[in-house]
């Protein structure tokens, strides 16, 4: 008997559960695996050469990629709509919670500028949070000018309340991906990311914000 081919099954079994935990984008069954197997370990000579729409008239790859990352983020944000209708304004509201709680406290500009938001946008979540009371300000014990911004015990309760449907959004705006590609994905977000981040910190106005850009790219 091949125990080391008994094995490896095995191993992927316990993948297909772990990855398939929740039974939203495969049935729990032998169906399911057969569907997820395929769809793991399916060729990638598309993913090499894909096509678009307007590839053929000379639409760029640089428009289509944009185009597609403004679109997924209008499908997370209508996604997020569910989650906490008569608590949560906007995804804003708990993205902001949630960096608090794994980020710790920190000053308002700071959190601004961790969850890229522009300044006037980001100081009216922050006021909306404060009213709430699910977050509050502290003056800070090294400079009395300085006040930091905490998750309050009801900010946490509030969070913890909606985080099944919160997961539950972002299973779902991550598809039908293999574990494979989501990790693949989040290379290149990352990378794409710290681009624009690192230009994003040096409060540019727009236009020059997009000639920064583009010289770094040259």
């Amino acid at each position: 008997m091949n125990f080391d081919f008994i094995k490896a099954i095995v191993e992927l079994v316990q993948q297909f559960t772990e990855q398939n935990e929740d039974g939203i984008l495969y049935s729990n069954d032998l169906q399911g695996f057969k569907k997820w197997m395929n769809d793991s370990f399916k060729e990638d000579s598309e993913s090499e050469n894909p096509l678009w729409i307007g590839k053929q008239s000379g639409r760029s790859s640089d428009s289509v990629i944009n185009t597609l990352l403004v679109r997924i983020g209008r499908y997370a944000k209508m996604y997020s709509r569910s989650i906490g209708k008569s608590f949560f304004s906007s995804q804003d509201d708990f993205i902001y919670l949630i960096s608090l709680k794994t980020m710790g406290g920190m000053t308002k500009m700071e959190l601004i500028k961790h969850n890229a938001s522009e300044k006037s946008s980001g100081v009216l979540i922050i006021n909306r949070l404060i009213h709430n009371q699910w977050i509050e300000q502290t003056v800070s014990s090294k400079d009395k000018r300085t006040k930091h911004i905490h998750i309050t015990d009801k900010g946490l309760a509030v969070l913890e309340e909606h985080m099944d449907e919160i997961r539950k959004a972002s299973k779902v705006v991550a598809g039908n991906l293999t574990h494979a590609e989501q990790m693949l994905l989040i290379t290149i977000l990352s990378k794409l990311d710290e681009f624009h981040y690192s230009l994003y910190r040096m409060n540019f106005e727009v236009g020059d914000l997009i000639e920064a850009a583009y010289k770094k790219l040259n």
